[in-house]
């Protein structure tokens, strides 16, 4: 793909264009109307620093890279986009995955907002604002037009990919607990890759569940998202050994396409048949197994329980409790309520959930599916209560708590499997942005990356 981080990396190591060059693109792009409500905190000083002292050898090169506002940045201030943090002590080091990445010779470029502490998928933030979902695959696309009406990012990571899709990072740093790094990635024509959660470092950042917390990598391209992921975990990827037509891959039919709009089912059909067409082995599954997922989420989740317990300390603050956005803190709350027998049942029941998946999965390279069984809404549609009409506000919430667990179902599926997935653009030019999920169980990371990166070439051959 032409203009993702890897050419330019290329163009700065021949001589063509040079780090401190790209990084003033960056943050004029950051400063455009495009990137309202991205930044919570931008870095321009430290940022043309680190352009121009990085190695031109250096995996990043001096390119700018945004961190999202969970991560601890040495010197500021980490408040996970809320105002509850506002006072929270200067960060004193660099979180360990922030410091991979300045190692590797990034600029980072600022803080991104987010929904606040993480919690939703839908994009949305009351205190900031909310930034605009844009279609980085078709920067032209009049679906995604300033005369149409404003569509969510995506969340939680929203400003992460809203900052890549607009120029004014080549990658963003983010995290993934349901699908954090995956929806946005999918509602802005981008790849987002969620590796499995123990390969990278998530200490130095604010929590949400630290059970399915997974600290991944917002990009342009799958050779920038293996580029990113080989910083992040510190490793390096097996050699991939096989063309396209040797990997065994499999659409399981449970769960996925479930209440999915007909443009998301037509999008994904297409590229199956572009694959198949181009060579790939690709079977029907039904997947039983997912069935017993409703079960599972009936004792409680990980989320609100862990979550709880770490916002009790403000939630018993009436001060601190009425600055949380409504819908966050009436999830958060949810976890007040689960026993410590409960959450070894939980536990206990994700074990033994995912012993079976591997058994079923095991067949198979890689499993694909839609990333959301829904494209972007309009933000009007979601938008945070105003207080001026209750029935309005009502509606609004009710929508809301829809699409969010419509958004979130797919991927969270990779995260209760402890499993790892790329979301991979499928759409073409004048649809709204749609993801194609390529995801396996645990530590199946190489596999997923070297198979994403073949059907990569396939759907962007296959795009106009």
């Amino acid at each position: 793909m032409q203009n993702d981080l890897s050419t330019a990396v290329q163009a700065i190591r021949q001589g063509l264009t040079n780090a401190p060059e790209q990084l003033e693109l960056s943050l004029a792009a950051a400063q455009g109307p495009a990137c309202n409500h991205v930044f919570s905190q931008l870095l321009p000083d430290s940022a043309r620093t680190e352009a121009a002292w990085a190695a031109v050898a250096a995996p990043l090169a001096g390119l700018a890279v945004s961190v999202k506002d969970l991560f601890d940045i040495a010197g500021t201030r980490s408040t996970a986009s809320s105002r509850v943090l506002q006072d929270a002590p200067l960060a004193l080091a660099d979180a360990p995955a922030v410091a991979r990445l300045r190692a590797a010779g990034a600029a980072i470029i600022g803080r991104t907002h987010m929904v606040e502490f993480a919690f939703s998928g839908v994009g949305t933030n009351p205190h900031f604002g909310t930034p605009r979902a844009m279609d980085a695959l078709h920067p032209g696309n009049p679906r995604l037009s300033a005369a149409q009406p404003a569509r969510v990012p995506g969340g939680s990571s929203s400003g992460a990919a809203v900052s890549v899709a607009s120029g004014a990072a080549w990658a963003a740093l983010g995290s993934d607990t349901g699908g954090s790094i995956r929806i946005p990635a999918a509602l802005n024509g981008l790849v987002g890759f969620k590796s499995t959660a123990r390969l990278v470092p998530t200490c130095g950042a604010v929590p949400l569940s630290p059970t399915l917390d997974t600290a991944c990598a917002i990009t342009r391209s799958v050779r920038d998202a293996i580029v990113l992921h080989e910083i992040l975990s510190a490793r390096k990827l097996a050699p991939a050994g096989r063309p396209l037509s040797q990997w065994r891959l499999a659409v399981p039919q449970t769960l996925f396409f479930e209440q999915a709009e007909p443009a998301v089912v037509a999008a994904f059909e297409r590229s199956i048949a572009q694959l198949q067409a181009a060579g790939a082995r690709i079977e029907r599954i039904a997947l039983r197994e997912l069935e017993a997922l409703e079960r599972i989420h009936a004792i409680g989740g990980f989320s609100p329980t862990e979550s709880y317990a770490w916002h009790r300390q403000y939630l018993q603050q009436p001060e601190k409790a009425r600055l949380y956005d409504p819908r966050v803190k009436s999830r958060i709350e949810r976890g007040a309520h689960m026993s410590a027998a409960d959450y070894l049942d939980l536990i206990q029941a994700r074990n033994q959930w995912i012993a079976g998946m591997q058994t079923a999965l095991a067949p198979f390279d890689a499993l694909l599916s839609p990333t959301t069984p829904v494209a972007a809404p309009t933000l009007a549609s979601v938008a945070p209560a105003d207080g001026m009409d209750a029935q309005a506000d009502a509606a609004r919430d009710g929508e809301f708590f829809r699409v969010n667990g419509l958004l979130l179902r797919n991927t969270s599926v990779v995260n209760m499997l402890d499993g790892c997935a790329l979301s991979l653009p499928c759409h073409e030019a004048g649809e709204l942005p749609m993801g194609l999920m390529i995801w396996h169980g645990a530590l199946r990371d190489d596999d997923v990356l070297h198979i994403a990166l073949a059907l990569e070439q396939v759907l962007r051959a296959a795009t106009p």
